[in-house]
């Protein structure tokens, strides 16, 4: 009898160890976001009706979270620098989510220009009566060595990504604190916990951003509603790169980039969407290898120094060639 019942458990652990690896292998995000997809709470009931700010909305993941978020029913509030492109979002999201205009409020916003977060806060509070959720996803990714890179460009990476993006944190965290009630999501990047050449950068923005929130979050203990959730998405499909800084200040990326390895935004968005649903703090977004990356940047972080030193000397070779960066790394130099 105890032998028979040492090889059920023994047939069990080894079916479920199995299982879990044939996942891993398919995943495109974390186990936990993954389990909570299929047994957890779900947007559609969880953020109807609620107020959320998206910075950087004009285009990719900002865009593409104020059209899902549209069809949730949920009350937006628009952010970004290209007023323009901020109501041609707020027109799809009329056209796709049936909301009305009155539900969506445009309101124009440069991250660098901190001395008017102040105002902007208190006319998103003063529109909608509240804001429930504040989603941190405007910035810029950066694509040049550190070598040929001007400190300028350094200083306009933290400026805008870092400095920017805790500024108007702090404006809202106030009204947070008075109704003890609030979630603040950020959306970082893989970038935020491991080394990518060509984006130091864009990584020690993202690097800096993990800290202040994992240190923000231990701050407010004592208000356990108020929720921040960090998201680190890998590759997605977005116009991110196009606009990422170089070696020098307005000088543009030169060579257009390959999409078809990233994750769609769609995909990704939706993954967001269940964490906010769920409260969860922390989320790893991204299809394979990049998700098994991050999985050995957190628990065997000198492999992930090996890999990521061999796949980041071949994305080197190929940018100074002029390749794609992004698709470097499944182009092998010459």
């Amino acid at each position: 009898m105890d032998v028979d019942l040492l090889s059920l458990v023994s047939f069990l652990l080894l079916f479920s160890f199995i299982f879990q690896l044939v996942r891993f292998s398919r995943a495109d995000a974390d186990f936990t976001i993954l389990w909570t997809e299929l047994l957890g709470k779900t947007p559609e009931k969880e953020l109807r009706g609620k107020v959320v700010w998206i910075t950087g909305a004009s285009g990719g993941i900002g865009k593409e979270l104020a059209c899902q978020l549209a069809k949730v029913r949920a009350l937006l509030i628009l952010s970004a620098r290209r007023e323009h492109e901020l109501y041609q979002v707020k027109q799809k999201c009329i056209e796709q989510g049936g909301i009305p205009a009155k539900d969506i409020l445009v309101l124009p916003l440069d991250l660098m220009d901190r001395d008017s977060h102040e105002a902007k806060v208190k006319c998103a509070i003063q529109h909608f009566g509240n804001i429930h959720i504040l989603i941190n996803n405007a910035g810029r990714t950066q694509r040049s060595l550190c070598v040929d890179t001007s400190l300028d460009v350094y200083k306009a990476i933290m400026e805008l990504n870092f400095l920017g993006t805790i500024s108007l944190t702090k404006h809202i965290l106030p009204h947070f604190l008075e109704k003890k009630k609030g979630l603040i999501v950020t959306i970082n990047s893989v970038s935020g916990m491991a080394g990518v050449p060509l984006s130091s950068g864009y990584c020690a923005s993202k690097h800096a951003l993990q800290g202040f929130f994992n240190s923000l979050r231990t701050e407010l203990a004592d208000t356990p509603n108020i929720i921040i959730s960090n998201v680190l998405p890998g590759p997605v499909q977005s116009d991110i790169v196009q606009n990422a800084f170089t070696e020098e200040l307005g000088k543009r990326v030169p060579v257009m980039t390959d999409q078809s390895y990233k994750m769609s935004t769609q995909r990704c968005v939706r993954l967001i969407l269940v964490a906010m649903a769920n409260n969860l703090e922390e989320v790893w977004i991204a299809d394979q290898p990049f998700l098994a990356v991050q999985y050995l940047w957190q628990y065997t972080p000198t492999w992930a120094r090996w890999i990521t030193s061999k796949l980041g000397k071949r994305r080197v070779v190929n940018f100074k060639r002029g390749l794609d960066a992004d698709a470097a790394y499944f182009t092998k130099a010459k």
